[in-house]
């Protein structure tokens, strides 16, 4: 397999002619920058030797020539490198989360809501230097660094060949002592910070038990000294980047010197002009310019580099299900079972071991059994988040694994134990299911979910925001919200995982009511801990054993 960098460099390939033109104008910014200098040197030993007025003329048109120049040059390079960087962003993300949304439905075992999130964020935004702060500097540190040994040495061979070794080493060392500095600092910065984001996320969330049970002050240590390796690896980093810069600075300085000590006895001897002295020093000096980010560039490659491996690590998970090659189309009725199905989570115990299910449009089943018995993996099965390890699910007769998983969701749909809302309106909350639904399609599902009165209450009506993750509104109202969605995407099966958690049972009952009302031309499978309403299923099974059986 392609290393983590190639494979995102891969990425931008359809962006390649924006970096080149971003490298060309780097290295002409470079390249002014060190005339700038030159010209500046040439300009002051001929001034100091009181000529002519109209015989410096040339040589202040140059400099000022130069100087306008680099600023333009650079603007443009930023304008171009950040263009493309973000567009190469922009790739990155969608590419990485069309990997990563396949795995989401099965979970991702050992990954934290808060240091998945920050450290997501965060690996993929340090791949947008990958192209502007590690491939880029480097090139154009070579080919100007180059141009200026080769003027230099056009006047003086000797002072040529210092400054092209004075270089060589610059640009070796100084990454060299920058990576050794950090000590891989830059690489443990991301994961440090995700750690941290991870651990307050929880310690925010479980607050109130902490507070309780007297553990909040054990977390907050954690937390303390989490904060205290990340600050370690941030000084490190700061570190590594002086050190590197310093060492570029002394050797820029012994790079001038050694041009001098080749050029003062070349005139001496008249073959070079003296008032060329303080244009090759000058020179040298700026000649350097791009090395001085050669050490950055070290400490973006090793952070680039352990970000593409963490997100790799992620995304490169095998996927809990996959798309079949020629997928079956959707022309049946809708009747889905499941026969002799076996499940479970890896080496584990049988989840399902030989059960058998049918539902079908208008049949309503209640499914019913302890906590951890397997009925939320059953569910995920039907909806294909997950395929079965052995026996048959089939969906009007063929395998279900026949079906796109979007064909498969658009016959079943879950409604999830704690179904997410989004911080926005009921509107856009129940819109989600089909986006292009109209309001009174939307009122309509409102209506089959008994919210519909709730909602004409309320003052903004559908433009009602209910908060983050449903905050705004009581847990009733948000089951029904839930409900809603579930009715209008069209399925012709809904599979509701405890519709009437956390609800009291007068509420709980209305509910339930109202989502058997409207459910008489789909199927269902409501999965409940709770005995009311179980009489107005056609069918209550109960998962024992790994199987589904009857009871009354």
């Amino acid at each position: 397999m392609r290393g983590p960098l190639v494979r995102v460099l891969a990425l931008a390939r359809p962006l390649r002619r924006r970096f080149a033109l971003a490298l060309a104008l780097g290295s002409l910014t470079l390249a002014a920058g060190a005339a700038l200098m030159a010209s500046s040197g040439y300009l002051i030993s001929r001034a100091a030797l009181r000529p002519e007025i109209l015989s410096l003329t040339v040589t202040i048109v140059a400099v000022r020539f130069f100087a306008l120049a680099r600023a333009v040059l650079r603007y443009l390079e930023r304008l171009v490198s950040h263009d493309a960087a973000l567009r190469f962003l922009g790739r990155v993300r969608v590419a990485l989360f069309e990997r990563l949304e396949p795995l989401v439905p099965g979970g991702l075992p050992g990954q934290r809501p808060g240091e998945l999130l920050s450290g997501f964020v965060a690996d993929v935004d340090a791949l947008q230097h990958l192209l502007v702060r590690v491939v880029g500097p480097p090139l154009a540190a070579l080919v100007v660094g180059g141009a200026a040994a080769l003027t230099a040495g056009l006047l003086v061979p000797e002072a040529g060949l210092a400054v092209a070794v004075a270089l060589a080493a610059g640009a070796v060392a100084a990454p060299l002592l920058a990576a050794r500095v950090a000590r891989n600092g830059g690489r443990r910065r991301p994961s440090e910070r995700a750690e941290l984001a991870g651990g307050t996320v929880e310690l925010l969330a479980g607050l109130p038990e902490l507070v309780a049970y007297g553990a909040a002050e054990t977390r907050l240590e954690r937390l303390e000294e989490a904060d205290r390796r990340l600050r370690r690896a941030v000084v490190r980093e700061a570190l590594a980047g002086g050190a590197g810069e310093g060492l570029v600075t002394a050797i820029s300085g012994l790079a001038a010197t050694a041009a001098l000590a080749a050029a003062v006895p070349a005139v001496v001897a008249g073959h070079l002009d003296g008032v060329l002295l303080g244009m090759l020093a000058l020179l040298s000096l700026g000649s350097f310019e791009g090395v001085r980010a050669l050490p950055a560039a070290a400490q973006h490659l090793a952070g680039t580099g352990a970000a593409a491996e963490r997100l790799f690590a992620v995304v490169d998970a095998e996927p809990p299900v996959r798309d079949p090659a020629s997928p079956r189309p959707l022309t049946g009725p809708g009747v889905l079972r499941l026969e002799g199905a076996r499940l479970r989570h890896g080496d584990g115990p049988w989840l399902l071991d030989g059960a058998d299910l049918e539902l079908r449009p208008g049949r309503r089943v209640a499914l019913v059994g302890p906590s951890g018995a397997g009925k939320t993996s059953l569910a995920h099965v039907l909806v294909r988040f997950r395929d079965l390890d052995g026996g048959r699910a089939t969906l009007d007769g063929h395998d279900l694994r026949a079906y796109a998983q979007d064909d498969v969701r658009r016959v079943v749909a879950l409604a999830g134990q704690d179904a997410h809302l989004f911080a926005t309106t009921i509107r856009e909350n129940v819109r989600l299911a089909r986006p292009d639904a109209t309001d009174a399609e939307i009122l309509d599902a409102l209506r089959r979910a008994g919210a519909d009165a709730w909602v004409a209450s309320l003052p903004d009506g559908l433009d009602t925001f209910v908060g983050d993750d449903g905050a705004l509104v009581s847990g009733g109202q948000r089951q029904r919200i839930a409900l809603a969605r579930a009715l209008l995407s069209g399925a012709r099966i809904l599979v509701l995982d405890e519709p009437t958690a956390h609800l009291d049972e007068e509420t709980a009952a209305a509910v339930l009511d109202d989502l058997l009302d409207a459910s008489s031309e789909i199927g269902l499978l409501v999965i409940t801990h709770s005995p009311l309403r179980l009489e107005r299923f056609d069918e209550v099974l109960r998962l024992e054993g790994g199987r589904l059986v009857p009871c009354s």
